[in-house]
């Protein structure tokens, strides 16, 4: 899908080595929702959108996809990231950049769709994973729309073990209105939300 005449910008490269090992990360995972109120920065973003749907050595994305058909779409609810302002963007995995949609920190009314979970508003960022189901429906009938929630899952999991690797905090969260998810990030009737990650800096406890 591309967007044009919006705002775009290219974001740091991202590392393919890191701090920590994958199954360190894996040990350490768990859900956080209580976040600190400081900034992530741009590097951190950028390196949690590429495990989302980045370009990996094959030349294709960093989770697998049923058919190589890949139905789902990456927004990112900016409310405190250093660099960039609070908005909507999408993310394009072929040039490794945002697209911005909104202005404006979106983060309250994305919660008020996810049922008031406060986690939603008060995470550095919300990487949301829409669906069009018709790319993988189209060629693989009623099973598709099974293979689309399983790849969220994949790149879901993704998200939440970078996320670790970084040191950063973390929560898939399912529960959620549609419709009104849909009309907070401004999506055409086709693009269906399926997954709201919020991300941040764990809230230390005294």
């Amino acid at each position: 899908m591309e967007i044009h005449g919006s705002e775009f910008f290219l974001l740091p490269e991202p590392s393919k080595k890191g701090r920590m090992s994958l199954e360190e990360s894996i040990f350490l995972r768990r859900s956080v929702r209580e976040f600190s109120d400081q900034p992530l920065t741009l590097e951190e973003l950028s390196q949690i959108l590429w495990a989302s749907q980045g370009k990996v050595k094959s030349g294709r994305r960093s989770a697998p996809s049923a058919g190589a058909l890949y139905p789902l779409e990456i927004y990112v609810v900016s409310g405190n990231i250093k660099t960039i302002n609070p908005g909507i963007y999408r993310y394009d995995f072929k040039r490794h950049g945002l697209s911005k949609i909104l202005e404006g920190d979106r983060r309250s009314s994305l919660a008020s769709a996810a049922l008031g979970q406060y986690w939603v508003k008060n995470a550095a960022v919300d990487v949301i994973l829409t669906a069009i189901f018709e790319r993988t429906t189209a060629k693989y009938g009623e099973r598709g729309v099974r293979y689309v929630f399983i790849e969220a899952g994949h790149v879901a999991q993704n998200i939440l073990l970078q996320a670790v690797s970084l040191g950063l905090g973390a929560v898939p969260v399912g529960a959620f209105y549609d419709e009104e998810v849909r009309k907070t990030l401004n999506l055409p009737q086709e693009e269906k939300p399926v997954y709201i990650i919020p991300i941040g800096r764990e809230k230390q406890r005294p």
